[in-house]
């Protein structure tokens, strides 16, 4: 006894099995019309509909609920069309929007670079690079200045050793001739001395 009742409840469990499992797709099959795609809606009304020669007879239910169905579909497809349209609507404003930010940025940028290279010297505007560049011709020029007059002082500094060399010459000749100068007139005024002693 203890054999047969754990067999029967095999037995038992067995044939409930494929009524389980039947009836699950029965429910699912039921089902197919009021949730899935509409590829599988039109797949459950094809395989539940009767056939009458080389026709499909459907139930008008089905259809209706069926048509119901696609309605809705394409009533979601077209507000999403919409959403979507509105959205891409939406992005090109702000493309549009960016596009003009960047081009205002952009000029900023340009003036702010171009007030950055320029600046007011003398109440004139005028560009870093054009000052830089008078700066350093008025630094040339004032170099060649600078060199021309060293030159020149030089020039003068070596005219005036001679001239000073000169005159220290002439007034050594000088010295040597009023040197001269004064032994001669001693002399003749001993001649002239003489002269006149000589005579008396």
């Amino acid at each position: 006894m203890k054999s047969v009742l754990p067999r029967l409840f095999v037995l038992v469990f067995l044939l409930s099995c494929p009524t389980i499992t039947f009836a699950q797709d029965s429910d699912a099959d039921k089902g197919s019309l009021t949730s899935g795609t509409i590829d599988s809606q039109f797949e459950y009304i094809y395989n539940s509909s009767n056939n009458f020669q080389e026709y499909k007879v459907v139930k008008q239910t089905n259809l209706d609920k069926l048509k119901s169905n696609i309605l809705d579909s394409m009533r979601t497809m077209r507000s999403e069309v919409l959403d979507l349209k509105l959205l891409i609507a939406s992005e090109k404003d702000s493309i549009i929007n960016l596009k003009t930010f960047l081009v205002t940025a952009e000029s900023e940028k340009q003036e702010a670079i171009a007030e950055k290279e320029n600046f007011s010297f003398l109440g004139m505007g005028i560009q870093k690079t054009v000052y830089s560049s008078m700066m350093w011709i008025l630094v040339a020029v004032l170099a060649g200045a600078l060199s021309i007059f060293t030159f020149q002082y030089f020039s003068s500094f070596k005219k005036i050793r001679k001239a000073q060399k000169d005159l220290t010459e002439v007034q050594e000749e000088f010295e040597n001739h009023r040197k001269i100068m004064l032994d001669r007139e001693r002399k003749m005024k001993r001649e002239l001395v003489d002269a006149q002693m000589g005579r008396k």
